[in-house]
């Protein structure tokens, strides 16, 4: 590509949202939430592979290639002087192929306290107590319990991107990783956007971090959770209590390994 490319990824209502509404301030900058290359990625290898009959006739090279120009596909009406931010859990999952695809990409993996990502999603639940969520296969029945069994599951909204995480910082791609704090980007968020453009090796950029308003309106009300991606506008660290049941926090409350320095082996940045 013509134009640099990054990733976002990390834990879920963990700022990913947020932190691509802050760099959309800046021009020279594409963001947004989610986007759907990780998919078409998936998709891709999957038919790339053995199970495809047809692969015997797929060099290495050419799967490398059309891999690369899926990125460059999609991005083409982006102008060639634009660093992309491209949003998606997966990629957490995905360094190896990333680092060789992209030689100077970088990923910013949002991270925050299990406990809080799973109160967050589940004020979403209550807020929109007449709408099911696809996050739980818009089953209308079940408790709390249920759906945090459902979201810390191997592949789960939260389960999965947790084991994607702890794979990229302790993989052997560590280097190419950056773990930014919910709490660092909403308490000092002029120190976590200076780490950000000066991990990806960027000038910094005034940011308004008073008018950072972003939302995917239209795609949360198919998800049946609207207020998914939305961002308030300033940016500011609220404190609350939370609405799960103790024995849940307990159960989650000793998860934040990237504040274990000691856990730290590869000597992953963490702001």
């Amino acid at each position: 590509m013509q134009h640099g490319i990054h990733f976002i990824s990390g834990l879920p209502r963990a700022g990913s949202t947020l932190l691509a509404g802050i760099l959309r301030q800046n021009p020279g900058v594409h963001a947004a939430m989610s986007s759907p290359v990780a998919a078409l990625f998936t998709a891709l290898l999957r038919q790339m592979s053995q199970e495809n009959e047809f692969a015997l006739f797929i060099t290495e090279a050419q799967r490398e290639a059309i891999l690369a120009g899926l990125f460059e596909s999609y991005y083409r009406d982006i102008q060639a002087s634009k660093l992309v931010f491209d949003t998606n859990r997966l990629w957490c999952s995905k360094l190896p192929a990333l680092s060789a695809l992209f030689p100077d990409a970088k990923v910013i993996a949002c991270v925050r306290d299990i406990h809080w990502v799973l109160d967050s999603l589940e004020r979403l639940v209550r807020r929109n107590k007449f709408e099911p969520s696809k996050i739980f296969s818009f089953e209308p029945g079940g408790t709390v319990y249920n759906r945090v069994d459902g979201l810390l599951g191997m592949n789960g909204m939260v389960g999965f991107a947790y084991n994607a995480l702890k794979e990229a910082y302790f993989g052997e791609q560590a280097d190419r990783l950056m773990l930014l704090t919910y709490e660092t980007l909403t308490r000092e968020p002029a120190r976590a956007m200076a780490a950000v453009y000066d991990f990806v090796g960027q000038p910094p950029f005034a940011h308004d971090f008073d008018r950072v308003d972003y939302a995917e309106e239209e795609l949360d009300a198919r998800l049946g959770t609207p207020g998914l991606h939305r961002v308030a506008a300033k940016v500011q660290h609220v404190e609350r209590q939370t609405i799960l049941p103790p024995d849940l926090v307990r159960r989650v409350e000793n998860d934040a390994f990237w504040s274990d320095t000691k856990r730290n082996l590869r000597g992953v940045r963490v702001v």
